[in-house]
């Protein structure tokens, strides 16, 4: 039998993310975008919740499509707030649209996302080597740097917990514990500075 993190405790879409996406490195702007928007809003709930909600999320919120989410209106807001199939928090809704408009000034600024994103930790991702679930670390020197960072260029409801959880979830950093069997494959990736804005 494999050996995998402990965290994800047998729930099957807790098992899946682990297993398929937690710690892989994107290069896609699309998919940054997306994580964003989901980190954001899991601010004080659990990510199963959020997890439960992806759907209703990527069809409330263009396909987490950017430059579609940057135009929404007062009127989008509103029938946001009445969706049942995302977290109906106002002010989680109008950073996830505010934060669209700043992805694509960041986009205009250094051609993708991407690139910006990951010369935070110099384009390779970080081997955390974390022995178990005990010692991963809520933030990092760098989320707290890329949080800073976001903050001036007018990005909200990301702070450096989030963002540390950003970098877990977008392979930044590798914290699967060195015992799973998904650490040993991430391990293996090289460069993840170059993207395409997909």
């Amino acid at each position: 039998m494999k050996k995998v993190c402990s965290w994800p405790k047998g729930e099957p879409l807790m098992v899946k993310y682990h297993d398929k996406e937690w710690g892989k490195p994107v290069r896609r702007d699309r998919k940054i975008f997306e994580f964003l928007v989901l980190e954001s809003a899991q601010a004080g709930l659990s990510w199963l919740t959020i997890l439960r909600k992806r759907e209703g999320y990527r069809h409330a919120f263009a396909d987490f499509e950017p430059s579609s989410v940057a135009r929404f209106s007062a009127q989008d807001i509103s029938r946001l707030t009445k969706n049942r199939n995302i977290i109906r928090n106002r002010l989680k809704i109008e950073a996830a649209i505010n934060n669209a408009k700043r992805f694509l000034e960041v986009q205009k600024e250094f051609g993708t996302f991407s690139k910006y994103m990951w010369s935070f930790v110099k384009g390779r991702p970080i081997d955390g080597k974390r022995q178990s679930l005990k010692d991963l670390p809520a933030t990092s020197k760098e989320s707290e740097t890329f949080t800073k960072d976001l903050k001036r260029r007018g990005f909200k409801f990301l702070g450096p917990i989030v963002i540390y959880a950003h970098m877990q979830a977008v392979g930044m950093v590798n914290d699967h514990v060195l015992s799973c069997f998904r650490h040993k494959e991430l391990k293996t990736v090289k460069s993840c500075f170059m993207s395409t804005r997909e």
